[in-house]
Protein backbone atom coordinates (compact mmCIF):
# COMPACT_ATOMS: atom_id res chain seq x y z
CA UNK A 1 0.00 0.00 0.00
CA UNK A 2 1.02 3.56 -0.67
CA UNK A 3 -0.27 6.38 1.45
CA UNK A 4 -0.45 9.84 -0.08
CA UNK A 5 -1.05 13.05 1.84
CA UNK A 6 -1.60 16.36 0.07
CA UNK A 7 -1.11 19.75 1.66
CA UNK A 8 -0.70 23.37 0.70
CA UNK A 9 -4.15 24.26 -0.54
CA UNK A 10 -5.94 27.41 0.50
CA UNK A 11 -7.74 30.57 -0.54
CA UNK A 12 -5.89 32.92 -2.86
CA UNK A 13 -6.77 35.85 -5.07
CA UNK A 14 -6.61 35.60 -8.83
CA UNK A 15 -3.04 36.03 -9.99
CA UNK A 16 -1.67 34.54 -6.80
CA UNK A 17 0.36 31.42 -6.18
CA UNK A 18 0.27 28.26 -4.10
CA UNK A 19 2.54 25.26 -3.75
CA UNK A 20 0.93 21.91 -3.20
CA UNK A 21 2.82 18.96 -1.73
CA UNK A 22 2.15 15.25 -1.97
CA UNK A 23 4.03 13.13 0.54
CA UNK A 24 4.19 9.38 -0.05
CA UNK A 25 4.78 6.65 2.49
CA UNK A 26 4.47 2.90 2.68
CA UNK A 27 5.34 0.73 -0.28
CA UNK A 28 7.42 2.54 -2.89
CA UNK A 29 7.72 1.37 -6.45
CA UNK A 30 11.12 1.31 -8.04
CA UNK A 31 9.71 3.51 -10.76
CA UNK A 32 6.31 5.06 -10.94
CA UNK A 33 4.44 8.07 -12.16
CA UNK A 34 2.78 10.63 -9.93
CA UNK A 35 -0.08 12.68 -11.23
CA UNK A 36 -2.10 15.63 -10.04
CA UNK A 37 -5.78 15.82 -10.80
CA UNK A 38 -8.45 18.30 -9.78
CA UNK A 39 -12.18 18.31 -9.43
CA UNK A 40 -14.32 21.42 -9.50
CA UNK A 41 -17.83 21.40 -8.02
CA UNK A 42 -20.26 19.70 -10.35
CA UNK A 43 -17.51 18.64 -12.76
CA UNK A 44 -15.59 15.48 -13.43
CA UNK A 45 -12.11 15.02 -12.14
CA UNK A 46 -9.54 16.15 -14.68
CA UNK A 47 -5.85 15.63 -15.30
CA UNK A 48 -3.55 18.50 -14.36
CA UNK A 49 0.05 17.27 -14.51
CA UNK A 50 2.23 14.20 -14.16
CA UNK A 51 5.87 13.43 -13.55
CA UNK A 52 7.97 10.33 -13.97
CA UNK A 53 10.11 8.89 -11.19
CA UNK A 54 13.27 9.87 -13.04
CA UNK A 55 11.95 13.43 -13.42
CA UNK A 56 12.89 13.31 -17.08
CA UNK A 57 9.27 13.37 -18.16
CA UNK A 58 6.62 15.87 -17.21
CA UNK A 59 3.28 16.52 -18.81
CA UNK A 60 0.67 19.22 -18.33
CA UNK A 61 -2.90 19.81 -19.30
CA UNK A 62 -3.18 22.62 -21.83
CA UNK A 63 -5.20 24.68 -19.36
CA UNK A 64 -2.29 24.91 -16.90
CA UNK A 65 0.73 24.79 -19.20
CA UNK A 66 3.05 27.70 -18.51
CA UNK A 67 1.44 28.44 -15.15
CA UNK A 68 1.88 25.23 -13.14
CA UNK A 69 5.09 23.32 -12.53
CA UNK A 70 5.35 19.78 -11.24
CA UNK A 71 8.52 18.58 -9.54
CA UNK A 72 9.62 15.85 -7.17
CA UNK A 73 12.18 15.15 -4.49
CA UNK A 74 12.67 11.39 -4.44
CA UNK A 75 14.80 11.54 -1.31
CA UNK A 76 11.78 12.98 0.49
CA UNK A 77 9.22 10.90 -1.39
CA UNK A 78 7.41 14.13 -2.15
CA UNK A 79 5.96 15.60 -5.32
CA UNK A 80 5.17 19.28 -5.62
CA UNK A 81 2.83 21.29 -7.79
CA UNK A 82 3.62 24.98 -8.04
CA UNK A 83 0.54 26.95 -9.05
CA UNK A 84 1.21 30.43 -10.43
CA UNK A 85 -1.03 33.03 -12.09
CA UNK A 86 -4.05 31.34 -10.58
CA UNK A 87 -7.47 31.90 -12.10
CA UNK A 88 -10.92 31.39 -10.59
CA UNK A 89 -11.38 28.41 -12.92
CA UNK A 90 -8.48 26.68 -11.15
CA UNK A 91 -10.70 26.31 -8.10
CA UNK A 92 -11.27 22.74 -6.99
CA UNK A 93 -10.02 19.86 -4.91
CA UNK A 94 -6.56 18.81 -5.99
CA UNK A 95 -5.57 15.17 -5.66
CA UNK A 96 -2.27 13.46 -6.14
CA UNK A 97 -2.16 9.87 -7.31
CA UNK A 98 0.37 7.19 -8.11
CA UNK A 99 0.43 4.56 -10.79
CA UNK A 100 2.98 1.78 -10.45
CA UNK A 101 3.88 1.79 -14.11
CA UNK A 102 6.91 3.63 -15.47
CA UNK A 103 6.41 6.32 -18.05
CA UNK A 104 6.78 4.86 -21.49
CA UNK A 105 5.23 1.50 -20.67
CA UNK A 106 2.06 2.76 -22.33
CA UNK A 107 1.14 5.69 -24.54
CA UNK A 108 1.19 9.11 -22.91
CA UNK A 109 -2.59 9.23 -22.77
CA UNK A 110 -2.57 6.34 -20.31
CA UNK A 111 -1.22 8.64 -17.63
CA UNK A 112 -3.91 11.25 -18.20
CA UNK A 113 -6.69 8.90 -17.15
CA UNK A 114 -7.54 8.90 -13.46
CA UNK A 115 -8.94 5.38 -13.67
CA UNK A 116 -5.43 4.04 -14.33
CA UNK A 117 -4.00 5.32 -11.06
CA UNK A 118 -3.66 2.92 -8.16
CA UNK A 119 -3.38 5.11 -5.08
CA UNK A 120 -4.92 8.45 -4.18
CA UNK A 121 -4.59 11.08 -1.52
CA UNK A 122 -7.50 12.68 0.26
CA UNK A 123 -7.24 15.93 -1.67
CA UNK A 124 -6.56 19.55 -0.80
CA UNK A 125 -8.90 22.44 -1.56
CA UNK A 126 -7.75 25.30 -3.74
CA UNK A 127 -10.04 28.29 -3.98
CA UNK A 128 -9.21 31.23 -6.24
CA UNK A 129 -11.25 34.38 -5.77
CA UNK A 130 -11.77 36.92 -8.54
Amino acid sequence: QVQLVESGGGLVQAGGSLRLSCAASGRTFSSYVTGWFRQAPGKEREFVAAISWSVTTTYYADSVKGRFTISRDNAKNTVYLQLNSLKPEDTGVYYCAVVGVPWGAYSDSYYFEDSNYDYWGQGTQVTVSS
